[in-house]
C-alpha cells in the first residue's frame, strides 16, 4: 500500500502524541487544536484499519500496533525534519516561526538590543516571545527554547551560553540608606528592610555574597517578596528597602542616582544567560540564527 500525503502529515501528529502521551501537549507543540489531532488520528486509523491509540479521558497510550508504527517511522521522520532544516539553512531568506519562553531580565538585557537587528536581517522569521519567570516545561508547553540564567536551566536540556558570567549586587535608594544606614557586611542586612526574591520554583532566594574567598548566603528579613526584577527595583527606588539582582539590570538606575550599590565589594558572580532546548529535536534554523546573533552582538558586554 502506498503512503499518501495524508499519512505523512498524520504520522508527524502521531509521533508528537506518542512523545507526550497527551493530545493537549502535542497540540501545543504542533500548533493545532486537540480536536484536530483527534480527528486526524481517527482518520489515520480508519484508512489503515488498525487501532494505534488507546484513549481515555485521563490518558493516551499506544497499542501494540502503535508501538510498532512509532518504532518504524520515528527515525525516518526525524531525518526528514533534519533535511528540511538543512534546506532552510541554504535559503537566502530564512523563514519560519519560533516560540521562546524568556526570563524577565532577558528582555531588556538580551532581546531589546538584539531584536531590531534580527528582524532587519531576517524579516521572514516570526518571533513569538513569552515572558515568564516561572520554571516551565518548555517542551510540554510547545516552546522551541527558553532563556534563563545558567544555574536555573533544567539538567535534561541542551544549553548554549549567551553571555559572560554576571555580578549580583544589592542596591537601595540613597534616601533609604541615609535613614537606615549603609551595611558594611552582609550580616548587617538582618537589620534592614530587604525585598526578598521568589524564584520560579517558589523558593525564596538566599542572597549570595563573596569577597576574598569568603562566601555568604543570607536569608534576608522580608517584609516584601517579589517574583520579578522590575517590581523589586520599583520598590527600592521608592525607598521601601534594599533589593538584590543582576548588576546589568540595576546599572541604569545606579547611573541616574536613583539607586546606590551597597556591599559592592561583596558582589557575587553568577552564571550568565543561556538558551536551552530539548536534545530530542532538531534545532530550528530561526532559533539557531537568534542564538548566533546574540553571541555575535554580545549586548551585555556592550552595556
Amino acid at each position: 500500500m502506498q503512503i499518501s500525503k495524508n499519512d505523512l502529515g498524520d504520522f508527524s501528529y502521531f509521533i508528537a502524541i506518542a512523545r507526550h502521551r497527551s493530545f493537549r501537549k502535542a497540540s501545543l507543540e504542533i500548533g493545532v487544536t486537540p480536536s484536530a489531532l483527534s480527528h486526524a488520528m481517527t482518520a489515520l486509523e480508519t484508512r489503515r484499519d488498525v487501532r494505534l491509540l488507546n484513549r481515555t479521558t485521563r490518558s493516551v497510550t499506544l497499542t501494540a500496533a502503535g508501538e510498532d508504527l512509532l518504532a518504524a517511522i520515528e527515525g525516518p521522520m526525524q531525518a526528514i525534519g533534519e533535511a528540511s532544516q538543512s534546506l532552510d539553512r541554504l535559503r537566502n531568506n530564512p523563514a519560519g516561526r519560533i516560540r521562546i519562553n524568556v526570563l524577565g531580565d532577558a528582555v531588556p538585557l538580551l532581546l531589546v538590543p538584539v531584536i531590531p537587528t534580527f528582524i532587519e536581517r531576517y524579516p521572514e522569521i516570526e518571533l513569538d516571545i513569552s515572558v515568564d519567570n516561572r520554571l516551565l516545561d518548555i517542551t510540554a508547553k510547545g516552546y522551541d527554547a527558553g532563556i534563563r540564567y545558567g544555574g536555573t536551566v533544567p539538567e535534561d536540556m541542551v544549553a548554549r551560553s549567551l553571555s559572560d558570567d554576571i555580578p549580583w549586587v544589592a542596591a537601595a535608594a540613597p534616601d533609604y540608606l541615609d535613614r537606615f544606614g549603609r551595611p558594611s557586611h552582609p550580616a548587617d542586612l538582618k537589620h534592614h528592610r530587604c525585598i526578598a526574591i521568589r524564584l520560579g520554583n517558589d523558593q525564596i532566594y538566599k542572597w549570595e555574597f563573596e569577597r576574598a574567598g569568603e562566601e555568604v548566603a543570607i536569608e534576608t528579613p522580608r517584609p516584601m517578596i517579589v517574583d520579578e526584577s522590575s517590581a523589586g527595583i520599583g520598590l527600592a527606588r521608592a525607598g521601601a528597602g534594599i533589593t538584590y539582582g543582576a548588576e546589568p539590570v540595576l546599572r541604569e538606575y545606579v547611573r541616574r542616582g536613583e539607586l546606590e550599590l551597597v556591599l559592592e565589594d561583596w558582589a557575587s558572580m553568577g552564571e550568565g544567560f543561556h538558551a536551552y532546548y530539548t536534545s530530542r529535536r532538531q534545532v530550528p534554523t530561526a532559533l539557531r540564527l537568534l542564538i548566533d546573533l546574540i553571541r555575535e552582538l554580545k549586548p551585555l558586554r556592550a552595556g
